[in-house]
């Protein structure tokens, strides 16, 4: 088997031999590092908004708007642990208000006939 392919390979190579082997053309871009390295920085910058230019106003604008409100909050004094605490009740309390707004929009939302077997089966597990 290997000494098959041994023939085979010298004979493709003698073929070869007589044949002028075209040659690859080149690729400037692939030969000029200058400009390849033009090309990734471009990319990387495009990438992580580095070019002021290339930003559209609403990335600008939010931007601008982030750090401002970041500026506001490191001028405000740390809460202490009071303040902490009735934040986290205050956030639970909107979260349980949302709650029961949806709740009731989803009780007039619902038909009739579903809101009243609802209630004859909270009176029948009563009754029992």
């Amino acid at each position: 088997n290997s000494s098959s392919e041994i023939i085979t390979h010298q004979q493709t190579k003698e073929s070869q031999d007589n044949l002028i082997q075209p040659k690859k053309p080149s690729n400037p871009v692939l030969e000029s590092p200058s400009r390849r390295g033009l090309h990734r920085e471009l990319l990387f910058s495009h990438r992580w908004g580095l070019l002021p230019g290339e930003k559209s106003e609403l990335q600008r604008v939010m931007e601008q708007r982030r750090l401002e409100h970041q500026d506001r909050e490191q001028a405000l004094p740390p809460l202490t642990d009071l303040e902490q605490e009735l934040h986290k009740r205050r956030q639970r309390l909107l979260a349980y208000e949302l709650e029961e707004q949806r709740r009731t929009e989803d009780l007039k939302n619902m038909p009739e006939f579903v809101r009243v077997r609802d209630n004859l089966r909270r009176v029948q597990v009563l009754g029992i």
